[in-house]
Order: structure tokens, then sequence, then C-alpha cells
């Protein structure tokens, strides 16, 4: 299952190029897959209230084109790799035609410690498994 989201880029994301900073991207990012987690019917809320948490491991990001102030972008979020405790997410940033950004979050599960968690069945949806799972 691929979602999509879209935001426009504000002014103060932009540094002295004019650019969208390359951090600014995470956010956008960050935002996508909180969308993603909304769409597939993961209770992101419940499972904080439940002493979960689920924590970014790895971010790869390839820049391809960058963004400037008022773009209209495009975010797609799909899962690639789902594990007892862990996964991938790829993610797309578009403009129109334009591929800006493109990249993988590696994901982890974990209890009240921090500690790595396999997890629950009430957080184990399907729509975090790939497609050809």
């Amino acid at each position: 299952m691929i979602t999509e989201c879209s935001l426009q880029v504000r002014t103060y994301e932009c540094d002295s190029y004019g650019h969208v900073n390359n951090a600014n991207y995470l956010n956008y990012l960050e935002f996508a897959r909180y969308e993603l987690l909304k769409a597939v019917n993961f209770d992101y809320p419940a499972m904080i209230r439940a002493g979960y948490g689920v924590y970014v491991a790895r971010v790869e990001i390839d820049y391809k084109k960058p963004a400037t102030a008022d773009d209209v972008l495009r975010i797609k979020s799909w899962p690639i790799k789902k594990g007892a405790v862990s996964g991938i997410i790829a993610q797309e940033i578009w403009r129109e035609t334009d591929l800006l950004v493109e990249a993988k979050v590696t994901w982890a599960f974990v209890d009240s410690r921090g500690l790595p968690a396999k997890i629950p069945k009430e957080w184990d949806v399907p729509g975090l498994k790939p497609a050809s799972s």
C-alpha cells in the first residue's frame, strides 16, 4: 500500500541558497510516515499510552533536486520490509513530475525502556507489511 500526502514549503525552511535545508526533509518524511500509520489503522497515540514506541534506527536519503519556497510537495510512503521487531519504509518526495528525494527509513518497535520489543498483535497491523508479503 502506497500512501500519499502533500505539504507546501514554507520560507523559513529554506537556506541561504533558497533551497529547502536538507535537515527539513527529515520533518517532511516524518510527517508522511505518521500519515502512513494513520492510513493503515496503526493507533500511535494508544501505543504511546501503553508504554511503547517506534524509533527511527536509520535514515538513508538521496537528494535528487532541490525544493524551494511555496513548492507543493507530494510524499509517497510504503513498507518494503517487516520483521517481528522492525521494518523499513521507502519514501519519495515529488514536485509535480520531478522526483526530489528518495529515502529508506528503518524503524524499530521498543518497550518503555527503549529496548527493542516484539510488536504486540494490536499494533502488528497488515499495512506495515510490504505488498509482496
